[in-house]
């Protein structure tokens, strides 16, 4: 099973005072990077929030946006700051007598000064409710991240049927490869054979020597080693696919193996049509290893 890195979900929950509202979303990226945006009330449980969505994601960046509205929403708290107005007071009073300024201080006046008054908020509910509201916030986020979990599920069998095609495409390119490289192989000792006939009619030689220094220099494009490490990887992706586990690190390590794998043997295979499959091959792994930069 393959699960892509992409997914979004979002739910709102009724609870007590206050209406919950979660949001998730999900990109690709190397490793795993969990962002959290809370209200502040809420502040205290990132930890356990942060903790609960590592158990489920594994790999991928995940924003979690947690949002509180309130049915009643506090009412702030108002305090005079009493040594600023009794200096303001002050101040004023000696402007009177020297008859700069005219009339009382009126509370007008101190709403209109910043510095008169010192609003804050005021807790929205003692900490037994702040508690339960917190609970209720983390059950919905493990509700929220298995929906997102199971829209990255239905992504990732997407990327599997075409990664398994991908894949069956390569088994026969390898084939192909193959047997043009043999028929290659085969025509250069015909020629290489040929070739020392001739010569050997002007020039004495050993036939013996000579049949040995031919097969040495047909085996130099001999590529039955890596085509037996490739049809390998063919066979541990599927393992890989299969195991349930996140793989798409080990995936993208596997690609590259591979792609190894058809440079070398596009370097020494030596046959009719050889590289144009071999083209062939690398633009296939190309894709697969865009496909898997989205698998978890």
């Amino acid at each position: 099973m393959l699960r892509s890195m992409t997914g979004f979900a979002s739910l709102t929950r009724e609870e007590g005072r206050a209406t919950i509202g979660v949001t998730i979303r999900s990109v690709n990226h190397r490793y795993l990077d969990v962002q959290l945006r809370l209200p502040p009330s809420l502040a205290a449980a990132e930890t356990r929030l942060r903790a609960a969505l590592q158990k489920q994601v594994s790999r991928g960046r995940v924003e979690l946006r947690v949002s509180l509205q309130w049915r009643e929403p506090p009412a702030p708290a108002v305090e005079l700051h009493q040594e600023f107005v009794q200096r303001l007071g002050e101040a004023i009073a000696r402007a009177r007598e020297q008859g700069l300024v005219g009339g009382l201080l009126t509370p007008g006046d101190l709403v209109r000064i910043p510095q008169a008054l010192v609003i804050r908020e005021r807790a929205s509910d003692p900490p037994e409710v702040i508690e339960q509201l917190t609970s209720a916030v983390e059950a919905a986020v493990d509700e929220i991240v298995s929906a997102l979990n199971v829209m990255r599920d239905r992504e990732g069998e997407h990327l599997r049927v075409d990664l398994e095609g991908r894949r069956q495409t390569l088994a026969g390119l390898i084939d192909r490869i193959e047997g043009a490289a043999a028929t290659g192989r085969a025509g250069v000792e015909a020629r290489l054979t040929e070739r020392v006939k001739e010569l050997a009619r002007e020039l004495p030689a050993d036939p013996l020597a000579v049949a040995q220094e031919i097969v040495r220099t047909a085996a130099r494009s001999d590529i039955s080693e890596e085509v037996v490490r490739f049809r390998a990887h063919l066979a541990h992706w599927m393992v890989l696919v299969e195991s349930g586990e996140p793989s798409g690190r080990k995936l993208d390590f596997l690609l590259q193996e591979m792609n190894r794998e058809v440079n070398t043997i596009g370097s020494k295979a030596d046959g009719l049509g050889v590289t144009e499959l071999i083209v062939d091959a690398k633009a296939e792994l190309e894709k697969m290893r865009e496909q898997v930069q989205n698998v978890e």
